[in-house]
């Protein structure tokens, strides 16, 4: 275990530049599957016809193939039919895919979690159904999304790591081009990138708890 050869400076420069790649795909992906899993969700619970069994059916294809293939079907395949991204954009982009589908399916279990009789309180006070589910349902049913969400959130930055298939140099990818010349680092590469990825996994988690603590007040 040679901590002075992994530890030089533009080592560390590297692995520094790939964990920034790391962060500002999962920052990028979290926000957009967020969103989108979100729209979806709220369309599966308003069982609009036609609309809501299309997107259901969508989102059970996606939740049952694996991310590498994802990932692999946007760098390799989409190019094919004359749709093309860089590295960096197809790795946020199937995640985005992936996480969606996941996400979708926890914020109609935490909407439908909520009891249906506050949807026609809703309904009956006036509003139309957007919003009594911004003002009344929503509100009450992100207390029970928030720690699914976290832990989704979490595996969607571990799974950032997979993006190393298509080369993006991301924290994996950069430390294992460090192992790969210096051998004798290995060992110090995957205790850097155990820290780096707990850091920040660690840090969103407590992150969330105080956020659900606060809002629970």
């Amino acid at each position: 275990m040679n901590f002075a050869q992994a530890l030089t400076l533009p080592n560390l420069r590297f692995i520094f530049d790939g964990l920034l790649v790391t962060v500002e795909v999962a920052v990028i992906s979290i926000i957009l599957s967020f969103i989108i899993g979100g729209i979806l969700g709220v369309v599966r619970f308003l069982r609009i016809p036609f609309l809501s069994k299309i997107v259901g059916l969508v989102i059970d294809i996606i939740r049952n193939l694996p991310l590498l293939l994802i990932i692999f079907f946007t760098y390799f395949a989409l190019p094919q039919i004359g749709i093309q991204f860089s590295i960096f954009w197809s790795a946020v982009i199937a995640l985005t895919i992936f996480e969606s589908a996941m996400i979708s399916e926890i914020i109609r279990g935490g909407i439908e979690a909520v009891p249906k009789g506050q949807m026609e309180a809703g309904r009956s006070t006036g509003l139309n159904i957007i919003q009594t589910m911004y003002y009344i349902v929503l509100p009450q049913g992100i207390k029970l999304m928030v720690p699914p969400l976290v832990s989704q959130f979490v595996s969607l930055i571990r799974d950032t790591s997979l993006a190393v298939v298509i080369s993006l140099p991301e924290l994996t990818h950069n430390s294992k081009i460090i192992y790969a010349q210096y051998p004798s680092t290995v060992l110090v590469m995957f205790i850097i990138m155990t820290v780096c990825y707990f850091a920040i996994c660690y840090s969103l988690s407590s992150f969330a708890k105080r956020f659900e603590l606060n809002y629970q007040k």
